[in-house]
């Protein structure tokens, strides 16, 4: 009984993605919900980008939903600690260490200077990480609709059909109890 839920549920989102894809919105609609998603996710929102993201999904109808919350799963909150520190890094590359600074010796007068290279470098990340996540997005999409991504194909084989009733090769077969499988 459990089994049959979990694959209920996951043929329904199996469904909702795969028309999310390739009948509500273009592959360009949905790299740049995707990508637009990487670049608030980026940013050091502190889990104000969520909100964000349910404003902008109940706002412009244009936007991929799925896509849109995808990239919180590629920019989740453990990816986020590598992101603020290379974000530092850069920051600090650019605009040079922060005066009187030592790892040793930190204090919060620096707060704002340390704020600034942060938010510098992080703004640079973030737009290249959305440039990179919209070109993949888009190749990825449209390969998807034009069914010329072998992974996917693969992936449909082993699951079967969306109504669960195919064998990997296509095939319905018929169950003991009389239904098809």
């Amino acid at each position: 009984m459990v089994l049959s839920r979990v694959q209920a549920v996951f043929d329904r989102a199996k469904s909702e993605i795969h028309r999310s894809f390739t009948e509500e919105y273009t592959p360009r609609q949905t790299a740049g919900s995707f990508s637009l998603g990487v670049f608030i996710t980026m940013l050091p929102t502190l889990g104000t980008g969520l909100i964000l993201f349910v404003v902008l999904a109940w706002a412009i109808n244009r936007i991929n939903r799925i896509a849109l919350f995808a990239s919180v799963i590629v920019f989740n909150p453990v990816v986020k600690w590598g992101v603020y520190g290379t974000s530092f890094a850069l920051g600090t590359t650019i605009l040079g260490p922060v005066p009187g600074v030592t790892r040793s010796a930190v204090s919060l007068s620096a707060g704002s200077d340390i704020v600034v290279r942060l938010l510098v470098g992080n703004l640079i990340l973030a737009v290249l990480a959305t440039v990179i996540a919209y070109l993949a997005a888009f190749r990825l999409v449209s390969a998807y609709e034009h069914d010329a991504l072998p992974v996917v194909g693969g992936v449909t084989d082993l699951l079967g059909s969306d109504d669960g009733n195919a064998t990997p090769d296509g095939e319905s077969v018929e169950c003991a109890d009389g239904g098809e499988r």
